[in-house]
């Protein structure tokens, strides 16, 4: 299976929002209410109702959900040893690291759900919403905690306004009761789910900068190896640990190779650190993306013990 060809479609239209942005009339101001529509109510939708709309056994997807928990943890933790690192550490600017830190293991929610939709169908894009689910809280304190740490304060505040935590936290306890959407809305929220996923993707686009990178190269280049190297490989072999089937670890390996969230770039900017240079990490992974991707449903997905 060519991966790359079934990668060009969502990376045309993040192409497409780049171009837009830049060269017509439909500038970064235009985008920014998109990421706004997206973010807080379009994306918000299509988590909800890929959660709530099949019946959720949590017992049947443990294992899927100990190796995707499982594998976040671990880059959060590589993320922050960086500073520390014998030789390395003492060239890391601490205050880059933490803004920066969240590249190593946030992921663009917009690439995921619409690759694992293509790959997969309804089976796992549930898997990916509930992965979702769970790892948005864990992430989200992972981004937030070393800037807090370095002066800022309140980060709880920051969890419980995000958007995905209410939708995907709501979602899970609505599927857990047993609750179900009356199915004359079904078609409505699935337009509303499309939506998301064309803006979304020409939204990242439109976010990408290039500027800024000529400092901080090291740290950059370390948060980016664990992005797009470290973690498929971590994926690839929890995926054997936890003997997980065809479909969970097709979902796994896209979920460990995705790119970075492009919403680092306005956590690290709200909460005063350097935007500029988060900004371009996110486009270098973003970038990037076009080789790990391939990397890990092309390469480490046919390897076995």
């Amino acid at each position: 299976m060519n991966f790359a060809q079934l990668l060009l479609p969502d990376f045309s239209l993040i192409l497409c929002g780049y171009f837009l942005c830049r060269y017509t009339g439909l500038n970064r101001p235009v985008w920014q209410q998109v990421e706004f529509l997206v973010y807080y109510f379009l994306f918000p939708v299509l988590l909800f109702h890929s959660i709530v709309k099949s019946p959720l056994d949590i017992q049947a997807t443990s294992s899927f959900l100990f190796a995707g928990v499982g594998m976040g943890f671990l880059g959060i933790l590589l993320s922050y040893t960086f500073p520390y690192w014998p030789w390395l550490g003492r060239h890391i600017d601490r205050r880059d690291h933490a803004a920066s830190a969240q590249i190593g293991f946030r992921f663009n929610s917009y690439i995921a759900l619409a690759l694992v939709e293509r790959l997969t169908g309804s089976e796992g894009l549930l898997l990916i919403a509930v992965l979702i689910g769970f790892c948005v809280p864990m992430f989200n304190v992972g981004a937030v905690w070393p800037m807090a740490r370095q002066g800022e304060s309140g980060f709880v505040k920051e969890l419980i306004r995000n958007p995905l935590i209410l939708a995907t936290t709501s979602g899970l306890a609505f599927n857990l009761l047993g609750f179900r959407i009356p199915s004359f809305m079904d078609p409505t929220l699935t337009r509303i789910g499309a939506a998301a996923l064309a803006l979304g993707l020409m939204s990242a686009g439109a976010g990408m900068e290039l500027k800024a990178l000529n400092q901080g190269k090291l740290l950059g280049g370390l948060v980016l190896l664990l992005k797009h190297l470290v973690l498929p490989c971590l994926a690839w072999g929890l995926a054997q640990l936890f003997e997980l089937n065809d479909v969970q670890t097709t979902v796994l390996l896209i979920f460990s190779g995705l790119p970075t969230a492009s919403s680092c770039y306005v956590l690290a900017a709200r909460m005063g650190y350097n935007g500029p240079y988060v900004a371009g990490l996110v486009t270098l992974s973003t970038l990037l993306g076009m080789v790990s991707l391939p990397f890990a449903l092309g390469v480490l997905r046919e390897l076995r013990f």
